[in-house]
């Protein structure tokens, strides 16, 4: 990441920790600003921010004996294009003074491990924010998330994938809003309140999810969080910087604790694809196409075992009684569906939308399909060989 100096960075001396959070055992007062002296030297080692106008903001949020934890956020002015930056960050007070650790280096993961203020709850999912993959599916496209919005609703997807800054790659967000506007966990995992407005939930994976613009959010610091699980209400919060032209959720998906691309991934059921300029784009669900400023309905989470038909036009696809299309027809399944896989084995070879492929997915009923008709989020078996 680029280094940058960032102006006034060192003049904080106070801890500050966000609202509704406590800071737990308060440290003797030559600790508490030799503390955030060193998260701010972090952040600055970790700006990608232009310097002007980045203002730190350090929350420690749990303190006691030698170790603190926390959130690290070089804020913007609002109204301007200039997003925030973030991190969860694990510091430990050595000798020579406090250790600082921030999400995605090796450090935080090992910190996490031994830290006694991170819970059994929420070791597991931090130590993974370690840096040790790279930020990228993969060829595993599976996120297990449904939409930021209760499954059910039908809400306008207003911008289609764009950076978590706007038209910079990586193209990580959707700007979401209507029906209740209540904004929901996408999956499980743990929350953390980054700022007013800001919401941030890890989860399994290595993945983690961003909701920005939030009102009346959460004030949570590390709290469980189910799938579905409130988190507040769209908005046009830019307490931390940068603009909202109109209340929505700038919904953001990480990975490793980097923000990386949405395109290709699933989520409620919905695969976004990237225009050819930030903010455009559209989502696919089956053979459904839905454009930026269309609605999309929430299907909920596809699971890790489970596939949607694809027939790349519409219509139904046969189910055969075995992995190819000399065995007998056994019915048919509508584009759109959501099946479940038991297995898989190659077969006679077809094409569809996502390439050509000899694979055949055996479903629970026991028919067979062909994987060129289906997403799965990978290119192989889904749940094993028969």
């Amino acid at each position: 990441m680029k280094t940058r100096l960032l102006t006034g960075l060192l003049a904080i001396g106070v801890v500050l920790a966000p609202v509704g959070f406590t800071t737990g055992a308060t440290a003797e007062p030559a600790t508490a600003p030799n503390l955030v002296a060193e998260v701010t030297a972090r952040l600055q080692d970790n700006a990608e921010v232009s310097a002007q106008a980045t203002t730190p903001r350090v929350g420690v949020t749990r303190q006691e004996g030698k170790w603190a934890f926390g959130t690290a956020v070089l804020a913007t002015a609002g109204g301007t294009d200039v997003m925030p930056e973030g991190w969860l960050f694990i510091a430990e007070r050595a000798a020579d003074g406090w250790r600082v650790a921030l999400e995605g280096e090796s450090a935080f993961g090992e910190l996490s491990q031994r830290s006694p203020l991170v819970g059994d709850g929420e070791r597991a999912l931090l130590a993974a924010q370690d840096g040790s993959v790279d930020a990228l599916a993969g060829g595993d496209w599976r996120t297990g998330m449904a939409l930021p919005y209760a499954v059910g609703q039908t809400w306008g997807m207003w911008g289609g994938p764009h950076g978590w800054g706007g038209a910079a790659p990586p193209w990580s967000s959707l700007d979401l809003s209507g029906g209740d506007q209540v904004v929901r966990a996408a999956r499980a995992g743990t929350a953390y309140t980054m700022c007013k407005g800001w919401v941030r939930v890890i989860h399994d994976r290595g993945y983690s999810t961003d909701y920005y613009h939030l009102w009346d959010n959460v004030n949570v610091n590390g709290a469980a969080v189910g799938q579905g699980a409130y988190l507040g209400y769209t908005g046009t919060d830019v307490t931390c910087g940068g603009s909202a032209n109109g209340r929505h959720v700038h919904f953001a998906l990480r990975q490793n604790s980097a923000y990386v691309g949405i395109g290709d991934h699933n989520v409620g059921k919905w695969v976004p694809q990237n225009g050819g300029a930030a903010y455009q784009g559209s989502a696919l669900h089956g053979s459904t196409r839905v454009a930026a400023g269309g609605s999309l309905y929430n299907y909920g989470a596809l699971g890790f075992t489970q596939g949607i038909i694809d027939t790349n036009g519409g219509g139904v696809v046969n189910k055969r009684t075995g992995p190819g299309t000399g065995y007998a027809v056994a019915g048919t399944v509508a584009d759109g569906a959501t099946v479940s896989v038991s297995c898989s084995r190659n077969g006679t070879s077809h094409s569809g939308r996502w390439g050509t492929t000899s694979l055949w997915n055996r479903l629970t009923d026991g028919t067979w399909v062909t994987d060129a008709f289906m997403w799965t989020g990978i290119s192989g078996a889904v749940n094993g060989t028969c």
